[in-house]
């Protein structure tokens, strides 16, 4: 029997997707197959926390610009297909914080 298995995790509006297939295998084996790829999607969204968080450490640290760049490299030189959990974050906390950011919102809200 051959066996083909896939893990899908969503996880901050990002998706990490697992394929994994064997020839010749057990239910037993294919099981296990079934149980790697979820260790591994799950282990891509830890890595995704990880490198969001200390993407927004970077942001809120002072070195926006710095991030800025990094993004801007990963998007012109990876396809989105392509990009690691790592990339992943770093581009989502600048969007987020982009988007989320309400302090110019609030300068002049009671005037």
């Amino acid at each position: 029997m051959d066996a083909s298995v896939k893990v899908m995790r969503s996880y901050d509006y990002c998706h990490f997707e697992i394929s994994l297939s064997i020839d010749e295998t057990t239910l037993e084996e294919a099981d296990n197959l079934r149980k790697a790829a979820a260790r591994l999607t799950d282990k891509a969204v830890h890595q995704y926390k990880i490198a969001k968080r200390e993407a927004e450490n970077m942001i809120h640290g002072g070195n926006k610009l710095k991030l800025e760049k990094e993004t801007k490299i990963i998007r012109e030189n990876f396809p989105k297909s392509e990009w690691t959990p790592e990339q992943q974050a770093k581009i989502k906390a600048l969007e987020d914080f982009e988007y989320y950011d309400y302090q110019d919102d609030w300068d002049n809200y009671w005037d």
